[in-house]
């Protein structure tokens, strides 16, 4: 069953949001009477085509072009943002890069180069405090929460590369670190997700056989995931500084 939230006059900005988990988290947000800012990569035609989409729909979107991974733009993204939707709300923290098609081997050094460190860091660890930093005090005046996508690799390991874990895990560090930065105004909080049935870059070569190591039988759908992003965004006014994994109990 969906969850239900009365949010009409609310407003959330879903970096990543024109595929995957953010396009989850997007729809759990119109669904509920949201205006949502959808970011993506400038120029991404993922994002005019979802942003067209929503729109015909009769959903009141704003696409919010910017690369969360750039010192410039990411906060130039945000205040553009806010601009446009008159405030903020809800902040999702979601864009991210595994930066390879394919999983590297926690040996392999060569490829776990500075050059591909660097990508990873910017993207999917300082990207996120770029946002929040830029969102803040629009969220200290609306009361608001963020919420940020992790991973269960975060850990355990076992994701694209050991860069990609660490910036994972650190993420999660982060979210009680901001929990408390930016109490009581701001909740912030983060999910962990599992195998995502999405076009992720990076491709596992079991893919097909993860559903039989999940409990609940199947791998995680992007609906899935908004919802719980859209649980703790809106829902749960007495959490924070937490990461909820959501894995359909392949870690249980």
């Amino acid at each position: 069953m969906l969850a239900t939230y009365d949010l009409k006059g609310k407003k959330a900005l879903v970096t990543g949001g024109a595929s995957g988990i953010g396009l989850g988290a997007v729809r759990a947000f119109l669904r509920c009477g949201a205006t949502v800012a959808i970011n993506d990569l400038p120029g991404s035609p993922r994002l005019a085509e979802q942003v067209g989409a929503l729109k015909a729909e009769g959903h009141d979107v704003v696409a919010a072009p910017g690369n969360v991974g750039d010192a410039g733009d990411a906060p130039r993204m945000l205040e553009r943002a806010i601009g446009d939707m008159g405030g903020l709300d809800y902040l999702i923290n979601n864009a991210g890069t595994p930066n390879t098609t394919s999983p590297v081997p926690p040996a392999d050094f060569e490829r776990q180069d500075e050059a591909f460190w660097d990508v990873l860091l910017d993207v999917n660890l300082i990207g996120p405090y770029r946002c929040t930093r830029a969102a803040a005090a629009a969220l200290r005046a609306s009361r608001g929460a963020i919420v940020s996508t992790a991973s269960i690799s975060a850990y355990g390991g076992g994701g694209s590369s050991s860069p990609y874990c660490a910036t994972k895990a650190a993420l999660v560090v982060l979210t009680k670190e901001w929990a408390r930065a930016l109490a009581p105004e701001v909740r912030v909080n983060a999910i962990a997700p599992g195998a995502v049935d999405s076009a992720w870059m990076c491709r596992f070569p079991d893919e097909n056989a993860m559903a039989d190591r999940i409990p609940l039988g199947r791998i995680g759908s992007p609906a899935d995931y908004g919802e719980a992003i859209l649980f703790l965004a809106a829902g749960a006014d007495y959490v924070t500084g937490q990461t909820l994994i959501v894995d359909g109990g392949w870690t249980a």
